[in-house]
């Protein structure tokens, strides 16, 4: 028997898509329950909702329309929620999709297997692919960085280590594993990986299937983007705070594992990756320019890493051509990742904030006539960022400097990314939409 969890807030312009897709999975009629958790604020989008839960009730599809008086712990808090309803105890799996998720329909067949047959599977974790990947050169590069983490990331925990944090969506979870390790909790805002590494200190094993993939949207506007990048950097800093101690004292894991998720999937990946980049690349080795004295060595500022680029870009060999964009642009982010990151470990101002990433659907060709609109009504100040400009000053600085006396030609590097601070400063990435 299966559970499908569907999520949402005030989707006005996928909950079809997704209801449509989970309704239309191919499954015995008698042995799946489709549950849409409906958190909207909207009640115009909340009667939506739960007119097309209607419309496929009236099918004969076994689904259920939930709400809830309040949104706390967010999503987590939804989904903990759903889980207590009588009907749940009927089931033995729970598969996740965000509101614009569309499985296949063979999905839980392909899924299920894995966790009928062997008790120490946990999860099972599908790929994303991208329906959107193509709209516009923010969402080329989202694409380059994720492949990177579902290609080399997720496989090697998945094969190597048996561990890899749950995506949070397409995913399938045995229901009796998932209250074992102690169920929801809205600690973090990475509900999700709090889970999978309560789960995988009680043992539990995850299998990630890179051949299964689940369409999906990538955030195209890049507010929403920064807004998704602040709680998945966030998140798993202020979880690694609160967990690193909890992780040591497990008995239940190996050591080697134990330092494997400590080290390398949070510390390394969650932590210094971010901050090192930003540091290193915008603040270092531009201030090297300033001091003539300090010299970085040409293995540690070029070839290194143009070797790590080259192997995190391999996972999309479409997008090679992007390569310089890229760099630029994660720098960029890396700015912003850190600072997130830093929130997160001091549990400051913005650690507990959740903003759900905007989905545009078809909204963007139904408004722009099949086009990507060109001419939005600028809004000075929510497009301007001033620390990017502040950045991008500092590295304009640096590089006029390098360009009169220096003698490593960084001045390459450094006005090329104090553009791209610039661009970002403005806002002028990613789609825009008109009147939103």
């Amino acid at each position: 028997m299966v559970l499908v969890q569907i999520p949402m807030y005030n989707e006005k312009e996928v909950y079809q898509l997704s209801i449509g897709a989970a309704c239309g999975l191919s499954w015995p009629s008698d042995r799946v329950i489709i549950q849409v958790l409906d958190d909207s604020t909207d009640p115009i989008i909340k009667n939506m909702v739960e007119v097309e839960c209607q419309r496929w009730a009236s099918k004969g599809v076994n689904i259920k329309y939930e709400i809830r008086e309040n949104r706390n712990g967010y999503k987590a808090g939804a989904l903990k929620e759903g889980m207590k309803h009588s009907y749940v105890n009927l089931c033995d799996y729970v598969a996740i999709f965000d509101a614009d998720f569309q499985p296949e329909p063979n999905f839980l067949w392909r899924t299920i297997p894995f966790l009928a047959y062997n008790p120490e599977v946990a999860l099972v974790q599908a790929r994303w692919k991208f329906v959107n990947a193509d709209e516009c050169l923010m969402t080329r590069m989202q694409e380059m960085s994720l492949d990177y983490h579902f290609l080399v990331e997720q496989e090697v925990g998945s094969s190597t280590y048996a561990f890899f944090g749950f995506n949070g969506t397409a995913g399938v979870w045995r229901i009796s594993a998932l209250n074992e390790a102690g169920g929801w909790k809205d600690r973090t805002t990475v509900e999700d990986m709090d889970l999978a590494v309560r789960a995988g200190l009680k043992g539990g094993k995850f299998v990630y299937l890179s051949d299964l993939k689940v369409k999906s949207e990538l955030p195209s506007t890049f507010k929403a983007y920064r807004y998704q990048q602040h709680r998945w950097s966030c998140g798993p800093a202020n979880l690694f705070k609160k967990m690193a101690m909890e992780i040591m004292r497990n008995k239940k894991v190996s050591m080697w594992k134990k330092l494997y998720v400590i080290y390398s999937f949070f510390f390394v990946r969650k932590i210094v990756a971010h901050v090192v980049t930003f540091v290193f690349y915008c603040v270092i080795m531009p201030a090297t320019v300033l001091v003539p004295e300090v010299e970085v060595p040409k293995w540690g500022a070029v070839y290194i890493p143009s070797i790590i680029t080259l192997l995190n870009a391999v996972g999309t060999p479409r997008s090679i051509h992007l390569l310089v964009f890229w760099i630029l642009f994660e720098n960029v982010m890396s700015m912003h990742r850190t600072k997130a990151t830093l929130t997160g470990l001091l549990e400051a101002g913005r650690v507990n904030e959740w903003v759900v990433t905007e989905k545009l659907g078809d909204a963007l060709k139904t408004k722009s006539g099949g086009k990507a609109a060109r001419k939005p009504r600028i809004r000075i100040g929510e497009r301007l960022h001033f620390l990017e400009l502040l950045v991008g000053a500092y590295l304009f600085f640096c590089a006029c400097y390098d360009l009169k006396y220096g003698k490593n030609h960084y001045f390459i590097y450094l006005f090329l990314q104090s553009m791209a601070f610039f661009v970002a400063g403005v806002g002028y990435v990613g789609t825009f939409v008109p009147n939103s």
